[in-house]
């Protein structure tokens, strides 16, 4: 996970907590949080990135709706992302 920009990894979080993770529901849930418009221009390159690397995949519901899912080497990452955030957070708290 050292090699995403910290958008991407935003989207990897977003997508493990969304129950139904689609492309729309990820740009509003994002949008919620960074207070600004994410353009498709960003997003979509962005979640193609994360399923180039294994870390997510991406299906059809529709003709125009795919929907994105957490891999098990995604959730792996995540996993080992927050351990060595916490050696750092827990000495604050």
């Amino acid at each position: 996970m050292y090699d995403l920009t910290g958008f991407q990894r935003d989207l990897l979080y977003a997508i493990a907590g969304l129950e139904e993770p689609h492309g729309l529901a990820i740009k509003d849930e994002l949008e919620e949080y960074y207070e600004s418009e994410i353009h498709h221009g960003r997003l979509y390159p962005n979640l193609d990135t994360l399923v180039d690397k294994g870390l997510v995949e991406k299906g059809t519901l529709d003709r125009r709706t795919n929907f994105y899912a957490v891999t098990r080497r995604g959730r792996r990452e995540i996993e080992a992302r927050r351990e060595w955030e916490d050696q750092y957070v827990e000495e604050l708290v």
